[in-house]
């Protein structure tokens, strides 16, 4: 009897201590994101406004906000991500130390967005979309591990975006409107989970434009073991038959007055997460 309390004693704390060892690494992978039309991801030009004279001859410099809404990113495999927009690459395998700490590196991939509305000005109406100007710079992310399933994560992202600005009625001798900016979300503390919310879906290997001319043309790894926004634990279901597809998560930078807000999407039956 005293054996068999004895062998319970340490089957309970294998139980306990195995969720802790499971995950000792976080394998390098990518992070998708959806960025929703409800105007919270914004750019404005209050302090580095579009000169005068961009637009045509006549026109004013533009100091406006521009709200932009996701543009699904072309890939290989059609809706291989899903309808999301942005991807950001965790470059190295993250291994945690004796407290509960790891770190990566991490790199934009890809980005697609598109103005919610025409910009106006004296010359005409403009659609802005916004894709990634070349090669990234790469920031350092550290991971919290605070539970089994997961715990928190800071990481600044550093951005280096082109705006390409298309008229509602293109000419023929239209000229090519570009603008390009240089710009670092600050860290801000988030959760993250080993496994997500019921609804995620796995991401394979897949081919993604990551130019912003519609032509996949890189090659990016797939999801792994780590689900940014995703408290560990965190129930998926939300009132009546509702689900969360993606938690919602903003960027700001304050500096430039510009925010990316991504996430917050949810599906009702019958309806399916993307």
């Amino acid at each position: 009897m005293r054996n068999r309390g004895i062998l319970l004693a340490v089957l309970a704390v294998l139980l306990v201590v195995a969720p802790l060892a499971a995950d000792t690494v976080i394998r390098h992978g990518v992070d998708t994101f959806t960025t929703t039309a409800n105007g919270k991801t914004f750019y404005s030009f209050a302090k580095s406004p579009i000169p005068a004279g961009f637009f045509c001859s006549s026109s004013a410099a533009f100091t406006g906000k521009v709200a932009f809404r996701g543009l699904p990113l072309t890939t290989g495999t059609p809706g291989a991500l899903h309808n999301a927009d942005t991807v950001i690459e965790r470059l190295d395998d993250a291994t945690f130390n004796e407290k509960g700490i790891a770190e990566t590196r991490i790199q934009f991939k890809a980005l697609s967005l598109v103005s919610i509305a025409p910009i106006q000005t004296s010359c005409g109406s403009y659609h802005a979309y916004v894709t990634l100007a070349g090669n990234q710079r790469v920031t350092s992310m550290r991971i919290y591990r605070t539970e089994a399933g997961g715990g928190h994560f800071v990481a600044p992202l550093a951005v280096d975006a082109k705006i390409t600005f298309i008229s509602v009625k293109p000419a023929k001798s239209a000229r090519q409107l570009e603008l390009t900016g240089s710009f670092t979300f600050p860290a801000s503390s988030l959760p993250w989970s080993t496994t997500g919310g019921a609804a995620t879906k796995q991401i394979g290997t897949v081919l993604v434009d990551t130019k912003g001319n519609l032509k996949p043309d890189s090659l990016v790894s797939g999801s792994s073991n780590f689900w940014p926004g995703w408290a560990p634990g965190r129930a998926t279901k939300l009132t009546g038959s509702c689900t969360q597809c993606e938690p919602p998560s903003c960027h700001t930078d304050p500096a430039t007055l510009k925010q990316h807000c991504t996430g917050g999407l949810t599906a009702c039956y019958p309806a399916n997460c993307p």
